[in-house]
């Protein structure tokens, strides 16, 4: 019998509401209570409270005061002879894979959102069970799950590290490495090929199982989890992910997932296959390699931590690096997603205003509210993350003396901090942890430039770096809106067609011209704009002037925009990747070892 036990129903799901009940066995005299103010892998706080109400307290079937005492913190005074009881409702009407979800098809949701932490009880075995379901309703969750049915966790940690997926939904299953894998689908149309994504899944798994801990058969630790599930929610709209010990919660558009009949690897199913292959990486790097700083999880606060460029950068570099090397997707695709990343990174004036320890540091109030200025002042620890560790697997890899790789690195970490541990505060590491290893496999040169790179706002030299590797860079032809130096948000169509700005960019045409966040480009040198492109066609061939007719706080105003011969500005150019031919087989060599792993 667990010592914190939560009962919930669903007894109008219509209503989006969640009810639950939670019993303390054995409470203090003065029992303390609150809700999270966040999840951990989404750095923002989120304020669980605000969707709690009706919170009441009994002892033996009496009533107790309870006292507020802030916006997540209640206390009560009770008997620690006779188990307490808390009864509460929480409003969930939240999609996203961070919080809680309920109506009448479907419920989803994160402990974080729903279960009160008991203070002074948190190393105390939890429990979760359930009222009467809907017909035909299932519970899915990677969570054990006891003789007595309910599903048990060893402390609130855990607890709240397995979502549930509740309703009618699609399971299938495979094994992987040795290990049974699941994946949960709700929300799929019928045309939805199910066994493709279960093939692909396998095999993105198993290639990482491969890269962490080698052949089944001569594996040198012990395995993270015994047991996995995927849970991917298909929508009309949506796109994201959260990791969590022995699972992560998805959600996609249903027109990325794989259809009956299909046999082109579209670009959505690309960028699906990638965002499984990034949250199952997490498995260990950041769940069980982790910031230091998150080795005990205050789940009232910020938790900050300057390595997020680690430990979600990386796993960006990975996450298609993995597709290529399963054999999902051939090189030059691969190349054309590096160049994308490469090209987002280069066209974000913020790279050079804020370095990757200061972003991974301001997540809490930087990365989760994007505004119109943000790419000019911050840069994404996703993005130039990911190039980051490819400039380090580079330079590791293209040494003279002794050549290495990021892999040998990250298997290093791993080893050295996590190996065979399961759960635990182990596994937390540092930034002179990296250096350490950095020195120890590339030398101390190498460890100090990547520490300049981590903590400065230079370009990093992956041209110069490419070169050897026998990557050819060329010159794409840029977009009207990256010329310009706009970001806009277009909708409808023929005559309800719209175009709004939606960021300007520091040093460039469009802020040259006036042109700001909110304007609506409505005609450009006298013809009426369906979208931005179509400007282009209206430009004279002496001339790279644009005359915007522009409303503004509903006013109409006409300005002009001069753009360059020269394209960009910033050093921004687009570019193209290819494998370069008639090449040194030595560079062959590099890349070929590079590329497969």
């Amino acid at each position: 019998m667990s010592d914190v036990r939560y009962l919930i129903e669903l007894t109008d799901p219509k209503t989006h509401v969640f009810k639950l009940t939670l019993t303390v066995a054995a409470p203090a005299a003065l029992q303390r209570f609150s809700l999270p103010a966040w999840i951990p892998g989404s750095y923002l706080l989120r304020e669980f409270a605000r969707h709690l109400s009706g919170l009441k307290a009994e002892q033996a079937g009496q009533a107790l005061a309870l006292e507020q005492l802030d916006k997540a913190n209640w206390q009560v005074a009770c008997s620690p002879e006779i188990p307490l009881l808390l009864s509460y409702q929480v409003y969930a009407f939240d999609s996203s894979v961070r919080a809680a979800f309920l109506d009448a098809s479907r419920g989803f949701f994160n402990g974080t959102g729903l279960c009160l932490r008991v203070h002074g009880r948190e190393q105390a075995v939890h429990s979760i069970e359930f009222g009467q379901l809907p017909p035909a309703w299932q519970v899915a969750t990677a969570m054990a799950q006891a003789p007595d049915g309910r599903y048990q966790a060893a402390d609130y940690d855990e607890l709240v590290d397995h979502p549930f997926e509740l309703g009618q939904f699609w399971t299938g299953q495979f094994s992987a490495g040795g290990l049974p894998h699941k994946i949960v689908v709700s929300g799929a149309l019928p045309v939805f090929d199910a066994e493709r994504l279960l093939a692909d899944a396998q095999r993105i798994c198993a290639a990482q199982l491969d890269f962490w801990h080698g052949p089944a058969t001569s594996r040198d630790s012990a395995l993270p989890f015994e047991a996995y599930t995927f849970f991917l929610n298909a929508v009309e709209d949506g796109y994201g992910g959260l990791e969590h010990r022995a699972s992560t919660a998805l959600i996609a558009p249903r027109r990325d997932l794989p259809r009956l009949g299909q046999v082109e690897v579209s670009d959505g199913y690309v960028r699906l296959l990638g965002l499984i292959s990034h949250e199952y990486f997490h498995s260990w790097n950041v769940k069980r390699l982790k910031p230091a700083d998150f080795a005990e999880l205050d789940y009232a606060q910020e938790n900050y931590t300057e390595l997020l460029w680690f430990f979600e950068g990386f796993t960006s570099y990975y996450d298609e690096l993995m597709l290529l090397r399963c054999g999902l997707i051939d090189e030059a695709r691969y190349l054309k997603l590096l160049a994308t990343s490469y090209n987002g990174v280069l066209a974000t004036p913020g790279r050079k205003v804020q370095s990757l320890a200061q972003s991974s540091f301001d997540t809490w109030i930087k990365y989760y509210r994007p505004d119109e200025n943000s790419p000019n002042s911050t840069i994404s620890y996703y993005g130039k993350g990911a190039l980051l560790a490819l400039a380090l697997d580079l330079s590791l890899r293209g040494a003279a003396a002794s050549p290495s790789s990021l892999d040998e690195l990250m298997r290093g970490l791993w080893r050295r901090s996590h190996a065979g541990l399961r759960t635990g505060a182990r596994g937390a590491i540092s930034e002179a942890d990296v250096l350490a290893v950095i020195t120890e496999l590339g030398g101390s040169a190498l460890a100090q430039q990547f520490q300049q790179w981590v903590h400065g706002t230079d370009d990093l030299p992956l041209p110069q770096l490419f070169e050897r590797f026998a990557v050819q860079l060329r010159a794409d032809k840029p977009t009207l809106a990256q010329r310009l130096g706009l970001r806009v948000t277009e909708s409808g169509a023929g005559s309800c067609a719209s175009t709004i700005v939606k960021q300007v960019l520091q040093g460039s045409a469009a802020l040259a011209g006036g042109l700001c966040a909110g304007d609506e480009l409505l005609a450009c040198n006298g013809w009426r704009l369906r979208r931005l492109e179509d400007a282009a066609l209206t430009l004279a061939p002496t001339t790279l002037r644009l005359s915007f007719l522009v409303a503004r706080d509903q006013r109409l105003l006409s300005l002009d925009v001069e753009m360059s011969a020269a394209g960009p500005v910033d050093g921004s150019e687009p570019v193209l990747m290819s494998l370069a031919e008639k090449v040194p087989p030595a560079a062959v060599g590099l890349r070929k070892a590079w590329l497969a792993g």
